[in-house]
């Protein structure tokens, strides 16, 4: 019960002075709306499946843009660490381009693949990739040392090391990565949807902007919020249970 407070008690507080201020019109209804009428819009939202269509068609970009991402992202790294000489000539560009924040290549995105679904899946690409690159070869160049040696002690070749030793004592880093990935994936989507796109929970917001309705910008910051504290829960449920399953100590692996 007492974690339950402390987890809770600074959002239920949030919405009391909300409730409060907006019955006692502490701020003008136009900026912050009312909590009935946010309540109202959101359950019109969700009868006519307006909020359920966008926020499927901003999942299914966030799936498809993460799927390209592990695809690239982890192989990659794989091949890297196998193989340091030919990163030592990708280095120097990724630490370039890892620190360029996506949304700064919005514009010659938009120029080069226009305003279609091809840009904002490249978006959520340069997002999720890093986090998934960067964990997994730390997890792979950080392997225990005498656990290598262990096999080699039973003459396993290069392969049999990396498949038995190397890439098992890697997963915990890796799957912390496809954590985070997500998460990247999400809110870079949000910030293309409101920039360039006619669907999404991004493009829900700016509309409700460019109308005046502040409630609809409520819900849709909401939706994104709940939805978000779902995946990531959901991620580190799947995580634990599978760290778990294998005997691996998970306390202080994924964050909270």
């Amino acid at each position: 019960m007492k974690n339950f407070i402390k987890k809770y008690l600074f959002i239920f507080i949030i919405i009391l002075l909300w409730i409060v201020g907006s019955h006692f019109s502490w701020w003008s209804s136009y900026i912050i709306p009312e909590p009935k009428k946010v309540l109202l819009t959101a359950i019109k939202l969700l009868k006519n499946g307006e909020l359920f269509k966008h926020l499927a068609i901003s999942v299914i970009r966030i799936f498809l843009g993460f799927i390209i991402s592990v695809l690239i992202g982890i192989p990659s790294a794989i091949i890297f660490t196998i193989f340091p000489k030919i990163y030592n000539y990708f280095k120097v560009i990724l630490d370039f381009i890892k620190h360029i924040p996506p949304f700064a290549l919005i514009p010659m995105i938009i120029l080069w693949f226009g305003i279609g679904e091809v840009s904002k899946i490249l978006i959520i690409v340069l997002a999720s990739f890093f986090p998934i690159f960067i964990n997994t070869f730390k997890g792979i160049i950080s392997c225990d040392k005498k656990l290598i040696e262990v096999g080699q002690v039973f003459n396993f070749n290069k392969l049999e090391i990396f498949k038995k030793i190397v890439l098992p004592s890697s997963i915990p880093d890796i799957l912390i990565g496809l954590k985070l990935g997500i998460g990247y994936s999400w809110r870079a989507i949000i910030g293309a949807e409101m920039i360039a796109a006619s669907s999404g929970i991004g493009y829900l917001i700016l509309d409700g902007q460019q109308m005046s309705r502040s409630d609809v910008i409520v819900v849709g910051i909401f939706s994104i919020g709940i939805f978000g504290v779902f995946m990531d829960y959901l991620c580190s449920k799947i995580i634990e249970k599978y760290m778990k399953k294998r005997g691996v100590f998970y306390e202080q692996q994924i964050y909270n």
